[in-house]
């Protein structure tokens, strides 16, 4: 009886969370890139593959609403401290590490040595789409290709990032495990750089509850919190 009544409060508790979120109203423009702000905007609101009366990616993305900070300084002062990243951002930066903007055809085995360095992330086995070497990629005009160099120019983490209309969402995030701190670095310069160009009032990266505990520690790290999305498409 115990186990009932526990289980019971634990989805009374989660119910009474995800009541309790924020709103967020992500707007999809297809005037940006047609066909991909369509499919995933089909991909976003379909029926979540658990939950059925829901949508995909509704209740607790995993956003960081933009408009709160002035400026880039703004953001890495809120991310400060025991729990933060931007120390961790910092360290990556004092060992040379820097975030650029690359053509992903440039970087061929690098991205595939990458993808197979591990086989397993957050306790979940590696996509077999990722240890398949892919030999040509096609860049998509709503996306930015980020990714982080080493002091010999070596790619050692990359970031694809799309942009949807009032948010842009991380669609590809990974790089090799160190503990320099190269992910935080290259999460929170993409963040930072879309506060200075002022483009969208959301960022995500998918959603929070879905994530392992590693992973949404990782993004409450960043600044990212549970949001309930609501999804317009124009």
């Amino acid at each position: 009886m115990k186990t009932i009544l526990t289980t019971l409060s634990d989805h009374c508790a989660t119910a009474l969370q995800l009541l309790r979120l924020p709103r967020a109203h992500l707007h999809f423009d297809q005037s940006i890139a047609p066909a991909n702000v369509r499919a995933t905007w089909r991909y976003f609101t379909k029926p979540h593959p658990t939950y059925k009366l829901i949508q995909n990616k509704s209740w607790g993305a995993a956003l960081i609403d933009l408009h709160r900070y002035p400026g880039r300084e703004a953001y890495f002062d809120s991310i400060k401290g025991k729990h933060g990243a931007a120390g961790q951002a910092r360290r990556a930066r004092a060992h040379g590490y820097r975030l650029v903007t690359i053509e992903r055809n440039d970087h061929i085995e690098a991205i595939h040595a990458i993808n197979a360095s591990t086989g397993a992330r957050q306790g979940r086995p590696m996509d077999q789409k990722y240890l398949q070497k892919q030999l040509h990629f096609e860049a998509l005009d709503n996306f930015r290709y980020y990714g982080v160099l080493d002091p010999d120019g070596q790619l050692m983490a990359y970031a694809n990032v799309g942009h949807y209309g009032n948010f842009h969402a991380f669609d590809q995030l990974i790089g090799y495990r160190n503990n320099h701190g190269i992910m935080h670095m290259m999460v929170v310069d993409i963040v930072a750089t879309l506060i200075d160009h002022g483009l969208a009032h959301y960022v995500m990266y998918d959603t929070y509850f879905g994530a392992l505990p590693g992973m949404r520690q990782f993004k409450l790290m960043l600044g990212f919190a549970p949001y309930r999305a609501i999804y317009h498409l124009k």
